[in-house]
């Protein structure tokens, strides 16, 4: 199915939520809301839901206006990052309960309720009742739940958020290829850049209730339309400095400055802001082009299997992302390798400029 918003707009009082927005999802893929906390990814879920209505715009599925339609009269299932289950019924029956009151026949209730479950890894499970899972389980219960039903349209609001770590990674590679068989129209809610690049598909990101830009997911990720865009996907936080660019030259300061390569080497002269992302400024150099340049260690950790140093370059502090554990002393000066040909640059009103 193909679900469209056709400039929706959403208003609680004075504030807008929801600014005016024009959106297409793709049927049979995955098109992931990516923006951070109050965005406006979960209100822009409850309207494709039907839970609420929007302000002013449509909602079409396959070209028909469903803006009023509550959602018990659509083919819908959504999943909350706080998840909600029968307590009085077990796992089982609560993963069965949609295909219960669609009055499926019990061998097709069993099959598909089995299926789900190995999926999750609930099956040893599907006798409890919620009070006695974790909260994990409780999640991947209601998880299997949206997962047996068979929805045209399938909302995930951060579904993964509260699961243990291997079961995430697992679930993120399950998840796409579980629900393409099926050929629903999938909208998966995330904070976490790098979940949107796993999962693929199409990204739509969301900042202050507006859609800054829509596309296939790493068409958006490499390149971004604007600074705001380029930010919303970047985690850690993008890298950006005011620099002039003078011929063949980007000068950052008196002291620091790199070869106009990449998107530097076709524009005009000028004052730019630049975007550099944190795996581009490493401990190693990742190509020949690379410009070492040294800056102060403020802070140094490590997230998984990566390191993360926060670090005092010229009059700004920058971010360096890496592989593998690299040993730096808070406090001292490290050489590090930024790459000219890789470094994203905006004009004065924040819109990416150059190739």
């Amino acid at each position: 199915m193909t679900l469209e918003l056709n400039g929706v707009v959403k208003r609680v009082g004075r504030e807008v939520h929801i600014h005016e927005t024009d959106l297409t999802l793709e049927p049979g893929a995955f098109n992931i809301l990516l923006g951070t906390t109050l965005a406006g990814k979960t209100t822009l879920m409850r309207i494709m839901a039907g839970l609420e209505r929007p302000t002013a715009g449509a909602v079409r599925v396959d070209g028909r206006d469903v803006t009023g339609v509550p959602v018990r009269k659509r083919n819908v299932s959504m999943v909350y990052q706080q998840f909600i289950n029968y307590p009085n019924l077990d796992v089982f029956e609560n993963i069965a309960s949609p295909l219960r009151v669609a009055r499926r026949a019990e061998a097709e209730v069993r099959s598909r309720v089995g299926r789900v479950a190995e999926l999750l890894r609930l099956t040893p499970y599907l006798r409890r009742r919620p009070a006695e899972l974790s909260g994990g389980q409780q999640q991947r219960t209601a998880l299997a739940r949206a997962l047996v039903k068979d929805a045209e349209l399938v909302l995930l609001d951060e579904p993964l958020a509260n699961l243990d770590y291997k079961l995430r990674e697992e679930l993120r590679d399950e998840l796409p290829r579980l629900l393409s068989e099926r050929g629903v129209t999938v909208v998966y809610a995330t904070s976490e850049p790098t979940e949107a690049l796993l999962l693929g598909g199409h990204t739509a990101t969301l900042h202050e209730g507006r859609v800054t830009q829509h596309g296939e997911t790493r068409e958006v990720h490499r390149a971004p339309v604007d600074l705001t865009t380029a930010r919303v996907f970047s985690d850690p936080p993008l890298n950006t400095a005011s620099v002039r660019k003078a011929g063949a030259t980007v000068h950052l300061s008196d002291r620091i400055d790199w070869p106009a390569l990449g998107a530097a080497g076709t524009l005009p002269d000028g004052y730019y802001t630049v975007g550099i992302r944190p795996y581009h400024l490493t401990p190693r150099p990742l190509d020949g082009d690379a410009v070492a340049m040294t800056a102060h260690v403020l802070v140094a950790e490590l997230s998984g299997s990566e390191s993360i140093v926060h670090a005092r370059l010229g009059d700004s502090t920058w971010v360096s992302q890496s592989h593998g554990v690299h040993a730096v002393a808070v406090g001292s000066d490290e050489t590090f390798f930024m790459h000219p040909g890789r470094c994203l640059y905006f004009d004065a009103a924040g819109r990416r400029v150059g190739g």
